[in-house]
């Protein structure tokens, strides 16, 4: 929900209530810093306390917000906790963006034009003014989709004519005539700049490892919900699962061919089925070290293969469609996810803000996580 005064509040009471906590707590911690257990009943501790203050759904009709209104007083108490771990580490997971990063098949590739060295005549300084950005910046490199970026038919658009546009219906009940009247404006309803700023715990799945086994996952192969449930074991995270308001980070390998040629032509990635799993665990946000967040096959996108197996064609990519228009879950695609995986951080206290751009179906976003190894 969005940040208001009422919700400063509950985050500085919050602060008082977390700080009062750990101090009060400080000789137990020091007793058994080293010993797992105890980290973990204090933990366990903060988890049951943060799910009475977390929201849950169902939300109110023609909402915006999706399960990030999870986000609040219950989540931000999560998040504090990873804080004051010792050898707690940031990571930022968005990758830098130039003209050589690899583009999207399917918007504008983005290039910067930087301006000369300037200055002033009786003048000591010089300056560099604003870079010059042509492209589409909102769906390139490290991005973040915003609810009306997907939409659906009630049925299969036969190709022939024009897109039956004014049947499209949206995440919330939504119609197309609430969220895009105009074909050349903005949205008016479910843009990024409704998206509202997500401070949680998050999980990183170590699926290159796991599924993988220490390779890279390979273009089509997808991780299911058994798959979740396996990874979460064997991190040893079973005993907390996912939580209401969590982001899940998965780890799948591609992103480390990042600056390759080939980066772009598919990629492994969710499952329908996982995207169900993690939806009813009510998370707010999922990002893959992928393209596409779906699982696509080299070749599928120029129609020379077919989608993974569970893949209904009609959806074309059926994570982004359930993600966005059913389960009113954000998607990260490309996050930078090596560095963190390789320190074994498997949760974390996560920040997510999107560029806020008004009607913009997505938007560039370098989230940042911060904890400390799992041993």
């Amino acid at each position: 929900m969005p940040i208001t005064n009422k919700t400063t509040q509950q985050l500085a009471s919050l602060i008082i209530t977390v700080s009062l906590t750990l101090l009060a707590n400080s000789k137990a911690l020091a007793s058994d810093q080293n010993n797992a257990i105890g980290a973990r009943a204090h933990q366990q501790a903060i988890i049951e306390q943060s799910l009475l203050l977390t929201p849950t759904p169902p939300w109110p009709p023609k909402d915006e917000f999706g399960m990030a209104n999870t986000q609040g007083a219950g989540t931000w108490m999560r998040c504090a906790f990873h804080l004051n771990q010792a050898g707690a580490k940031v990571y930022e997971l968005g990758h830098v963006r130039s003209n050589t990063m690899p583009s999207s098949p399917w918007a504008a590739p983005m290039q910067y034009q930087y301006p000369p060295t300037e200055g002033a005549p009786g003048a000591i300084v010089v300056w560099h003014t604003g870079t010059e950005l042509t492209g589409t910046a909102g769906a390139q490199g490290t991005q973040m989709d915003a609810f009306g970026h997907w939409g659906f038919l009630p049925e299969k658009w036969n190709g022939k004519g024009a897109i039956p546009r004014q049947s499209a219906q949206y995440y919330g009940g939504h119609s197309q005539a609430e969220v895009k009247p105009d074909q050349n404006g903005p949205l008016h309803k479910l843009g990024i700049d409704k998206a509202v700023p997500i401070i949680t715990s998050a999980v990183l799945l170590d699926a290159k490892n796991y599924l993988g086994k220490g390779q890279a996952m390979q273009p089509g192969e997808q991780i299911h919900a058994a798959d979740i449930e396996a990874m979460l074991k064997a991190q040893k995270l079973d005993w907390r699962g996912i939580l209401p308001g969590d982001v899940v980070y998965i780890y799948t390998g591609w992103g480390d061919n990042w600056n390759e040629k080939h980066y772009y032509q598919g990629g492994p990635g969710l499952s329908l089925d996982g995207a169900k799993y993690l939806a009813n665990k009510q998370v707010a946000l999922v990002a893959l070290d992928n393209p596409f967040t779906d699982a696509i096959n080299i070749g599928q996108l120029t129609g020379e293969a077919e989608p993974p197996p569970g893949s209904p064609a009609e959806m074309f990519a059926p994570v982004h469609f359930y993600n966005l228009t059913q389960a009113g879950i954000h998607n990260i695609q490309n996050a930078k996810l090596t560095q963190m995986a390789a320190d074994k951080v498997w949760t974390s206290c996560t920040v997510i803000l999107p560029i806020k751009v008004k009607g913009a179906s997505g938007a560039p976003v370098n989230p940042i996580a911060i904890g400390s190894t799992h041993h």
